[in-house]
């Protein structure tokens, strides 16, 4: 059995997706599973789906809600080894092997990635962090955000996903594909302009593929947006490339390029 949170909530089995139920049912399952192999309050759980506002009978629904999991779980066929939502002092808590969660292998492929890019591997790099972010199927728990829903941990996952897309693209600079990587960078810098490392990313890019002067206007946008935004100018790195870029030093082509 996997849980799968990188998009719309999916429990699946080596058959099929389960069928999860209405929004309450799904967002107590989303929370659980967020929270695995932790107690989670009843009071923490209401404050979850309903914030301020939570209706008189907000206890009631979340344990008709643990009550459908519990039979979802149960069920004949589902073979759920080692998962078992039990009751825990004042609330519940989830038991589960983390390796089932799509979070976790996230997390464990994206350090694993980020470790073979700064031991020199970006041939390996670039596999496993593509292999991690290939777990994304859509936003964190796409279906819950639609529904007004908002957990701080939707904006961390979003923010280690863009790490790792950013260990990817070192590494696919580093193998010299710049190529194919300007038109995916040119729309992640517009969606998170103020981001530097994505500005970097798209300045080398465009500056080996021969664009020197779109190169420069990306880390102008980039400047404007950081001074808009944060009133703050770029750090010394995106200046002294910048300047690099300028001056056309040699040394930014990359040791892939200069083997082309």
């Amino acid at each position: 059995m996997r849980f799968n949170l990188l998009g719309p909530l999916e429990v699946v089995t080596a058959e099929r997706a389960l069928p999860l139920g209405g929004v309450i049912q799904r967002a107590t399952l989303g929370y659980l599973v967020l929270n695995a192999n932790k107690a989670v309050a009843t009071s923490r759980l209401v404050k979850a789906l309903w914030g301020d506002d939570a209706p008189m009978t907000s206890r009631k629904m979340v344990q008709n809600a643990v009550s459908g999991i519990r039979r979802l779980l149960e069920e004949p066929g589902v073979e759920g080894r080692g998962v078992r939502l039990a009751t825990a002092p004042h609330g519940y808590q989830l038991n589960l092997d983390p390796e089932t969660i799509d979070t976790v292998r996230f997390r464990t492929l994206a350090a694993r990635g980020r470790g073979e890019l700064a031991a020199g591997f970006p041939e390996v790099a670039v596999d496993t962090l593509a292999e991690c972010l290939g777990l994304w199927r859509d936003s964190v728990l796409a279906d819950l955000a639609e529904t007004g829903i908002n957990w701080p941990s939707f904006a961390q996952l979003e923010r280690e996903r863009l790490a790792a897309y950013e260990d990817w693209a070192t590494a696919a600079l580093e193998l010299g594909r710049h190529h194919e990587l300007v038109c995916e960078l040119e729309e992640m810098a517009a969606a998170v302009p103020t981001r530097e490392r994505l500005c970097r990313h798209l300045m080398l890019a465009l500056y080996r593929c021969g664009r020197q002067y779109e190169a420069l206007a990306a880390y102008r946008r980039t400047r404007q947006a950081l001074v808009d935004f944060h009133g703050l100018d770029p750090t010394r790195e995106l200046q002294d490339l910048e300047l690099a870029i300028l001056n056309q030093e040699p040394r930014l082509l990359g040791r892939q390029s200069q083997l082309v």
